[in-house]
């Protein structure tokens, strides 16, 4: 049993292509760039243990290091200790930002287990697929909520990623749409990515402090237990999914899917690559080429009028020295006491709609700078009407087409919630949010 062989044509692009295709369920050659992120994976150290009937102690000891871990860091932070990952709300947005990508396929890499319902070896990991989906509640539609969380930022709207964010999320989704071929790399990497990270129990304390609603976070965390959830979900699978023959080669491909988590940037080393000011410039170098030539010339600043200054490309960080050693920037403060920042906040602001909430937090946290603002509470959002309405018992539509609505970018659809409803009525299998 090796990695299976397939022969098709490759299709040259990035990743950010790579994974808009296969978002929308293109498939191409998907299946020959997997075998190639799995050798890829072969580089890296192997986590798991050599006996595989060891792995369920194995996932109980990590999660006991993790609970450890985050002791730890709440004893260091009860003491005095700065933030670990989140510097300001500013340095929070890039992170949301940056991982969204992957949180907009929670799940997708068990896409493919959908289609076999009738095989009961395949239950646990169809069950946690259908909460990811939040078994067709719109409420608890994994994507949905992280969708939702964007939104309340004012951060909906896709910004410019490096390419290598797209990595986790194209390889989530090729895994999905090639399950078939690759069931052991799909059982591996399910029982990686299940696994309670420190990460998530650091940035849903964090963004709570923040002010941001960590529900994402903290569904995460309970969901993904290592006693009756996801995590021992996973373990269960490998053990029901296990093989009668080439055992060995099974799991050795199992630990290669594992792995596959590895191969881009986790969640501490993003947060860690936040530079305030470095985003500030970039932020408003992008926005000043919107600017050019919209300004009146009856405001000076050192001499030259305001389009004099957006002319010229790479101007913003002389122009905030400028505007800096004019008074109309002061930093250290609150932002109410600069002229620029009551300039675009605001209703009534000169520049009000200019910038995004994004921009604006970046101009905000880089003028307060060690200033501190008063705590604020989280926000919890808008109530979320789910209303759900009888579809009636007698729906019998192929089951067939209910699975393609819930792939990729349809699940969270309003169709896509109604086949994972109808799904779930089909087949008798319901995930946690009953």
């Amino acid at each position: 049993m090796s990695l299976p062989t397939v022969v098709v044509p490759a299709r040259t692009g990035s990743l950010k292509r790579r994974y808009d295709a296969l978002l929308e369920g293109e498939a191409g050659d998907s299946a020959t760039w997997l075998t190639s992120q799995l050798h890829r994976a072969q580089s890296l150290a192997n986590p798991l243990p050599a006996d595989p009937q060891a792995v369920s102690a194995w996932t109980v000891q990590l999660a006991a290091k993790v609970g450890r871990h985050y002791a730890d860091y709440l004893e260091n932070r009860r003491q005095g200790a700065a933030r670990q990952y989140f510097s300001n709300r500013a340095h929070a947005l890039y992170f949301l930002q940056h991982v969204a990508p992957t949180k907009a396929v929670d799940g997708a890499w068990l896409f493919g287990t959908l289609r076999h319902w009738d095989d009961p070896r395949y239950h646990g990991l169809i069950r946690t697929y259908l909460e990811e989906l939040g078994d067709g509640d719109p409420a608890c539609n994994h994507v949905l909520i992280y969708r939702r969380l964007l939104a309340s930022l004012g951060c909906h709207e896709p910004i410019a990623l490096p390419d290598e964010r797209y990595l986790q999320g194209a390889l989530q989704l090729a895994l999905g749409l090639n399950s078939e071929a690759f069931l052991p790399e799909v059982v591996g990497y399910n029982l990686g990515y299940e696994q309670l990270p420190l990460h998530l129990l650091v940035s849903a304390f964090e963004l709570t402090e923040l002010g941001i609603d960590a529900q994402y976070f903290r569904l995460h965390v309970t969901i993904d237990n290592t006693s009756t959830g996801h995590a021992c979900k996973a373990v269960e699978a490998l053990r029901q999914l296990w093989p009668a023959q080439d055992p060995q080669t099974f799991y050795r491909r199992v630990a290669n899917g594992y792995r596959l988590n590895d191969l881009s940037l986790g969640a501490a080393d993003i947060a860690a690559g936040f530079d305030l000011q470095a985003q500030l410039l970039d932020a408003f170098e992008r926005k000043r080429t919107f600017g050019l030539q919209m300004h009146s010339d009856y405001c000076r600043i050192e001499g030259r009028t305001v389009n004099q200054w957006l002319a010229e490309p790479g101007s913003v960080k002389a122009l905030f020295a400028a505007l800096q050693r004019k008074g109309w920037i002061r930093r250290n403060q609150d932002p109410a006491n600069s002229r620029f920042w009551r300039l675009i906040e605001g209703p009534t602001a000169m520049m009000f709609g200019v910038f995004s909430p994004y921009e604006k937090q970046l101009l905000h946290d880089w003028i307060a700078g060690d200033w501190q603002a008063p705590r604020r509470s989280c926000a919890t959002g808008s109530a979320i009407e789910s209303g759900l309405a009888d579809e009636g018992s007698q729906d019998k539509k192929p089951l067939i087409e209910t699975l393609a609505l819930m792939a990729g970018a349809r699940h969270a659809s309003p169709e896509g919630l109604a086949a994972t409803r109808r799904y779930r009525r089909i087949t008798g299998l319901h995930g946690g949010h009953d």
